[in-house]
């Protein structure tokens, strides 16, 4: 494998917990809830799935399946299906659902797994080509920039972008044109093994991590490094 396709979100990222989440936006808003109140506000955001990147709804309300199908096709769908889904839930002000939804496009609200750092450089050092593809709504460069890792994405390939969204094959054949690599030379990881298993299609090989906490996931990442040679570039 000489070039390297990630994931965003539960691959490269974590976003923060639901509880950290909201905390922000209160105090930002300069708004306060007593302890239990706020652990049920998290509580059931997470059940309704409002933050992006986050745990999956419980369950999709009838009216918003159709935008929830589709949220990563555009900045505006993605938008309005979290917020729908973050409306499910009584907040001390409707403002809040907004704001909720702006943080997590913040720096703040992420964090990189361990090993992001090393791994990203070491493939720039071996002259390996990196992309991110993401299903997204919005632009994670400001994420990488801030936490020092977008010196070593060469190429991101973001749904809302192109109006496609993996699993499908198009997506990561948009990667690997841009990265100049065939598809055969190419590896995927992702912790999604619908969505980023997609580029098995392709031709590309797939590593999958596990989507968990930050300190729960320390070095899963690493054996990607040894599926990779060196290029010149």
């Amino acid at each position: 494998m000489t070039a390297v396709l990630f994931d965003f979100s539960g691959t490269l990222f974590r976003i923060e917990s639901t509880e950290s989440w909201l905390r922000a936006v209160l105090y930002e808003a300069g708004l306060t809830l007593g302890e239990r109140e706020l652990a049920e506000a998290a509580r059931g955001l997470e059940e309704a799935g409002a933050l992006p990147g986050g745990a999956h709804p419980a369950r999709i309300p009838d009216e918003l399946a159709g935008l929830w199908e589709n949220r990563d096709l555009s900045a505006e769908q993605h938008r309005a299906a979290y917020t729908g889904m973050s409306r499910r839930v009584r907040l001390p002000d409707p403002s809040l659902h907004d704001a909720l939804y702006e943080r997590h496009m913040t720096p703040a609200a992420w964090a990189p797994y361990a090993d992001a750092a090393d791994v990203l450089r070491t493939l720039r050092e071996r002259g390996v080509g990196v992309g991110v593809v993401s299903n997204i709504g919005w632009d994670p460069r400001p994420v990488f920039r801030a936490h020092g890792l977008h010196a070593y994405v060469d190429t991101y390939v973001l749904s809302y972008e192109h109006g496609v969204r993996k699993p499908d094959p198009r997506l990561f054949a948009v990667a690997c044109a841009a990265l100049g690599a065939e598809p055969e030379d190419v590896v995927m990881v992702g912790d999604d093994r619908r969505a980023d298993g997609g580029a098995a299609a392709l031709g590309c090989g797939v590593h999958f991590v596990d989507h968990l906490p930050v300190a729960e996931r320390p070095d899963a990442l690493r054996p990607v490094l040894d599926l990779v040679g060196r290029r010149t570039r």
